[in-house]
């Protein structure tokens, strides 16, 4: 695969997944093309060696892996989810003129860049068809139909000097100046655009808002990609695409979890039972397991923060990312990352021997740093790990840049990858 396509493969990706759910989706149908199985976690699996096989939970979590005969895995760690603002139950709000959501900030997300951007709804919603039967959809909106108009400089003489951001009255968007506006008939319409005309009543639903603008290169050789959530959906298209370019036979598994913006702790998230749950169906002797743990390696993949060339005095001199340099190994004496000397080496190795550069990062020592989904399952597992990321600016805005060599770098290393 050269870069170009490669490249081109991930904006239509970050375009195509506005949720971990659509994401889940997408990968999937990617998985299916390359011939992998899908499972279902409620019925018996019957594997077969040298086949591929993928699994979802919760329609926003996705593992794929190999069955061979060797046991020493290559795992590959990252998250569907990123920081945006998701709708509150009963989110219509009838007010000055206005139609507006009533919305919930998820994750650490940046809210400033939220303003005046372009916004469109997607997720997934639960519904009682014409059989009594309970039912879930995903719907995107894809056209426009809200912002969150900031407030002129006139009414606020310190907005370039000290603006804060209220989450719960600052940041509703508007939708509509007509108060006729009804949520349930509006949801209903984008489940027929869907050919779903049987909707006997709405149940719950999981929506949020992004910017409809087009992920894109920038920069005057296409040095840039911007887009919103490149954390994580870089991690997760460039562990898909290695995914699909292995063979049965070679040792590999794919885990793309939700959640791990708030912190992992759900049954889809890294620090449930997920992964877990699926290697031990994989390997129900526990001898068996603890030998495919013992030989296996967790590379945790999300994103680095890159030396900001307009604020470098928020970064380590010795350890400063640079965009198009190379991945970034991560590593925190208090193990904030799961890199240790031996997973550090393996993965230099492997790169040196493809050609590939490679950085290091760890914060400065009066700051805090990250988390990734890397300590959570070392933890869990007990499987040596690896934190890695790809180096970015802006990271939890709503339009996120890195670079267009690292994640094809990272993606050449892995699969390559055998420790």
């Amino acid at each position: 695969m050269h870069k170009e396509d490669f490249n081109e493969g991930l904006l239509g990706f970050l375009d195509a997944s506005p949720t971990p759910f659509h994401a889940t989706q997408n990968m999937s149908l990617m998985l299916e093309n390359a011939g992998f199985e899908r499972l279902n976690e409620a019925e018996k699996w019957q594997l077969e060696k040298g086949k591929k096989y993928f699994v979802t939970r919760n329609d926003s979590s996705v593992i794929a892996f190999t069955y061979p005969e060797a046991r020493d895995f290559t795992m590959i760690g990252c998250h569907t989810d990123s920081p945006n603002l998701k709708l509150k139950p009963n989110p219509v709000i009838k007010e000055h003129g206005v139609v507006k959501f009533g919305v919930e900030p998820y994750g650490g997300l940046l809210l400033n860049p939220w303003f005046d951007r372009d916004l469109s709804l997607a997720g997934k919603v639960t519904y009682l068809d014409a059989k009594g039967a309970l039912q879930e959809r995903l719907i995107d909106v894809k056209k426009s139909i809200a912002i969150i108009p900031s407030l002129a400089i006139h009414l606020d003489d310190k907005a370039n000097k000290d603006r804060t951001v209220n989450k719960q009255t600052d940041i509703s968007p508007v939708l509509s100046t007509n108060d006729d506006f009804d949520f349930e008939d509006f949801i209903k319409w984008q489940l027929e655009k869907n050919e779903i005309r049987d909707v006997q009543k709405l149940y719950a639903s999981e929506l949020s808002l992004y910017a409809t603008q087009k992920a894109a290169f920038v920069g005057i050789r296409d040095d840039f990609i911007a887009s919103a959530r490149l954390d994580n959906l870089l991690s997760c298209y460039v562990g898909l695409l290695t995914m699909c370019s292995v063979d049965g036979d070679k040792p590999m598994l794919l885990v793309a979890s939700d959640h791990e913006e708030v912190g992992s702790a759900s049954s889809s998230g890294a620090a449930g039972s997920f992964l877990e749950n699926t290697l031990k169906r994989m390997y129900p002797d526990y001898d068996a397991y603890m030998n495919m743990i013992r030989s296996s390696m967790m590379i945790s993949a999300d994103n680095a923060h890159a030396i900001h060339p307009n604020y470098p005095d928020k970064h380590d001199k010795a350890h400063s990312p640079y965009i198009n340099k190379g991945v970034v190994i991560k590593v925190n004496a208090n193990q904030r990352y799961a890199s240790n000397t031996t997973t550090i080496s393996k993965f230099m190795a492997v790169a040196d021997k493809v050609g590939e550069v490679y950085q290091q990062f760890v914060t400065r020592s009066d700051m805090g740093c990250g988390s990734t989904i890397g300590p959570i399952t070392a933890t869990r597992l007990g499987i040596e790990t690896l934190d890695v990321g790809l180096p970015t600016y802006a990271m939890h805005s709503s339009r996120e840049l890195a670079g267009t060599e690292d994640a094809f770098s990272l993606y050449k290393i892995l699969t390559h990858f055998k420790h």
